[in-house]
């Protein structure tokens, strides 16, 4: 803990990573600044470990790269303008809150990858300006609460294999895309949610929206198809796309609706 680890990497293939954690158990790592490095923290086969408290950035590869790896905590850490952002892989029962991914630009650059992880806790968390937000493939009971996604290029995208996923009390805001799934929805969850993109009304000013919201639109479907239309984004053709899906909904994925939106932002405590 309390260190500094500054590189000046410049290729993956000659450079190392700042912390390597292989085959370990019950370590913490905290209050650390690691710059400049392929991956700034990486661990394989390291259970029952905390990460806490550390700043991860301008890595070549990801901030944090973790595989393998069961029982851990990952909090209040800050994440920002790595190659590939932070992947998360193959891996059970973790925990990640409090933690900031930011910043993270390029055609493979996500704010948190999560790959084949099953019961784990993401709460909390500030996802902002990124390619991707969230990207998640092959994971199965992940609870998603209270966290901000703010002005990524997609919020949130599901592959497919993602069961059993909960989304609540989450605040999406000023993304170009919300959601992008490309599978069937399955019987994950999106209801409680706040989207600035929620254009629906409260009779009873319960505070919820009293009609459903439908977070996948018609242009993420084109993009998914042919990624070229992306060039027409923010045009009239697609504010008229968008909105025809709205009132005929023909492509938008039956199951992947908030029935209970939030009209104004979720305050949350970090």
């Amino acid at each position: 803990h309390d260190n500094e680890i500054i590189g000046r990497a410049e290729e993956e293939m000659s450079s190392g990573n700042a912390i390597h954690l292989w085959y370990c158990e019950g370590v913490q790592i905290e209050c650390n600044l690691v710059r400049g490095h392929r991956d700034g923290i990486y661990l394989e086969f390291a259970d029952h470990s905390v990460i806490a408290h550390n700043v991860s950035e301008d890595n070549l590869r990801y901030g944090l790269h973790f595989m393998f790896s069961n029982d851990d905590e990952y909090h209040h850490n800050e994440f920002r303008r790595n190659g590939a952002g932070v992947a998360v892989m193959f891996s059970r029962r973790i925990a990640m809150y409090g933690n900031a991914f930011e910043f993270n630009w390029g055609r493979a650059s996500y704010g948190l990858l999560l790959k084949e992880i099953y019961d784990a806790d993401i709460h909390h968390n500030r996802f902002r300006e990124n390619t991707i937000g969230i990207y998640v493939e092959g994971s199965a009971r992940i609870r998603y609460l209270n966290n901000d996604l703010e002005r990524n290029g997609w919020a949130l995208k599901m592959s497919g294999g993602c069961l059993s996923n909960t989304l609540s009390e989450n605040n999406f805001l000023g993304n170009t895309f919300d959601l992008s799934m490309n599978s069937a929805p399955g019987d994950n969850t999106f209801d409680g949610n706040y989207w600035s993109e929620y254009s629906g009304y409260d009779l009873d000013r319960d505070g919820r929206g009293d009609v459903p919201h439908q977070p996948v639109k018609l242009f993420n479907y084109v993009v998914n198809r042919t990624p070229e239309s992306i060039v027409l984004l923010r045009s009239l053709f697609v504010d008229l796309l968008n909105f025809s899906e709205k009132v005929s909904p023909v492509f938008s994925p039956p199951g992947v609706v908030d029935h209970r939106p939030f009209m104004k932002k979720i305050n949350r405590n970090p």
